[in-house]
């Protein structure tokens, strides 16, 4: 449903929705978000399995008059009277004396589908059924008075909400948020711990932590395909990856797939890429030094995310905000990075206590920096004492080599960099394929500036994410010697660049930090490094939907 087309007829099963939680209902119907979970594939396999042949299955049915459309799960007649039934997996709803009843969003349903059937059939349908599988119950629904002006009424309010480019607020009823697959989206019990926070004006006084509605880690994985001329094809429901002189293939499913990232001149058919499409899967092109240079994803609706997007950075003093909160989280990380790698180290926080000195001043700068300038102005005062830092926790035993001489990026000019550098673009292409995902505008940033390839809202929330996930992996990979000076490194001149063996090793390192688990510190439930990327851009995305609070409150400890 689009608000530039009223007309435009409404799912029944939007109508569910809508008295299930208006919220759910504009997620789905107006931002077209849709997430199947496997309470939803269930539901699916069951009408498949479904045999009853005296019934009509699958009936779909459209009315110009109400505005509706929907298929109907059965049709019956009893003494020359249809009827429909509507089947649901789960239980019913029980009255004080333990009768069976139909829960209110499964009869508003079952009552639009009585009314598409009675105006498909021209006579009247009195009544409706829902099949309830788990207790083994059938309700039956009258079809009278109330229950059409219901359906009126959830037409009409669904027209409303559909003009909106506000979301509704989170439901009351915090149990249906549990069985909610769009609770990963919605966030709901966030939502409230931001509204809780608030209303103490204190982040930290909200008694009650927010239960962690989604997955702590993603199933899927990051396909990277380095070889140079491999190919990237389709076969039924796999990926298939061929080499010109490899015997054997190698076959992954596309749903055990979270992105594609082909490295240098490695090739996708346009198969693949419509499968990759189809499944929601990213496809990324980096060279073979891992800059990037471009992404393939399916097109993302809800033209109201972007729209609160914009108001939202088009205004200098929320951008700010934002900007700072962004900028004071990354340097305090790297305060943070310092203090536990020198921890038990004299000699060596003996040589780094000017620059924690430094950084904790660029703390205090950014914190009440007035200007996106002066802000990035303390940012590169606090970069610069920080990677002058990092080189003294590199310990003796990696070798003189791999000791970093501060920051040194297009290109890198020493073995340490060359690491950081093509991490720093593995981290990119996550966070892209995040904000990607929950529907922002790449481009529309609140602290960086179009100046290149690059997104700019994506190197904003990649600040986040620098010291914990590539520089805290990297400094322990060059500490446990895990790269080899010469075998991992080519040197050409003053530039330094990894070597095929020294990326493959390096996107190991990189991967499996990746999925490591992490507690957040301020809603105390843990995820991966790769669902909290995830987390921080719905987070953001709250800052302008009227639940803001929580965006880069995430540290290291």
């Amino acid at each position: 449903m689009h608000d530039e087309n009223s007309s435009a007829s409404i799912r029944v099963m939007a109508l569910h929705a809508l008295a299930y939680c208006e919220r759910l209902f504009y997620l789905e119907e107006v931002e077209e978000i849709r997430v199947a979970d496997e309470a939803v594939w269930a539901g699916r396999r069951m009408h498949v399995e479904l045999e009853e042949p005296e019934e009509i299955t699958n009936l779909t049915l459209e009315s110009e008059a109400f505005g509706i459309r929907g298929r109907l799960d059965a049709v019956r007649r009893r003494d020359g009277t249809a009827y429909p039934i509507e089947h649901k997996r789960g239980r019913c709803r029980r009255g004080d004396d333990g009768s069976a009843l139909a829960w209110d969003s499964d009869e508003l349903q079952a009552t639009a589908y009585a009314l598409l059937l009675e105006e498909h059939l021209g006579a009247p349908v009195t009544e409706a059924r829902i099949r309830y599988h788990h207790d083994n119950v059938t309700v039956c629904v009258p079809i009278g008075d109330a229950q059409r002006a219901s359906v009126r009424d959830a037409i009409a309010r669904a027209r409303e909400l559909a003009t909106h480019s506000m979301r509704p607020p989170v439901t009351p009823h915090e149990g249906r948020c549990t069985r909610c697959s769009l609770a990963p989206v919605c966030l709901p019990e966030e939502s409230r711990f931001a509204a809780g926070s608030l209303a103490a004006n204190d982040p930290s006084a909200a008694a009650t932590k927010p239960i962690r509605l989604f997955p702590a880690d993603t199933e899927r994985r990051s396909l990277h395909v380095l070889t140079h001329g491999a190919r990237v094809g389709r076969s039924g429901e796999t990926l298939v990856i061929t080499a010109r002189d490899a015997p054997k293939k190698t076959v992954v499913g596309i749903r055990e797939v979270s992105d594609v990232v082909l490295h240098g001149f490695a090739q996708i058919t346009t198969q693949a890429l419509r499968s990759c499409a189809a499944a929601d899967v990213p496809v990324h092109l980096v060279t073979t030094s891992g800059a990037f240079v471009g992404s393939f994803a399916a097109q993302s609706g809800g033209v109201q995310r972007r729209i609160r997007q914009y108001r939202a950075l088009t205004d200098d003093a929320t951008a700010l905000m934002l900007a700072r909160r962004l900028i004071v989280a990354k340097v305090q990380m790297q305060i943070q990075h310092l203090l536990r790698g020198s921890r038990g180290k004299a000699d060596v926080r003996s040589a780094i206590d000017g620059k924690l000195g430094d950084l904790r001043a660029a703390v205090r700068g950014a914190s009440h920096a007035t200007t996106t300038e002066a802000l990035m102005g303390h940012e590169g005062h606090g970069a610069r004492a920080y990677f002058g830092g990092v080189a003294e926790l590199v310990v003796p035993e990696a070798g003189a080599t791999m000791r970093p001489r501060g920051r040194s990026k297009h290109p890198p000019l020493d073995r340490f960099n060359a690491l950081l550098s093509f991490a720093y673009s593995l981290l990119y292409r996550d966070v892209l394929s995040a904000t990607l995902r929950v529907g922002l505008e790449p481009a529309f940033g609140l602290l960086h500036r179009p100046r290149s390839a690059a997104y700019p809202l994506v190197l904003d929330l990649m600040e986040l994410f620098r010291v914990s996930i590539v520089d805290m992996a990297v400094l322990g990979a060059v500490n446990r010697r895990t790269f080899g000076e010469s075998t991992d490194f080519v040197v050409t001149g003053r530039q330094v660049w990894l070597s095929d063996d020294g990326r493959r090793k390096l996107i190991d390192v990189y991967e499996r930090r990746k999925h490591q688990e992490y507690r957040h510190p301020l809603l105390g439930y843990t995820l991966s490094y790769a669902r909290m990327i995830e987390l921080e851009a719905r987070l953001l995305e709250k800052e302008w939907s009227g639940e803001a609070g929580l965006f880069a409150t995430f540290r290291i400890r």
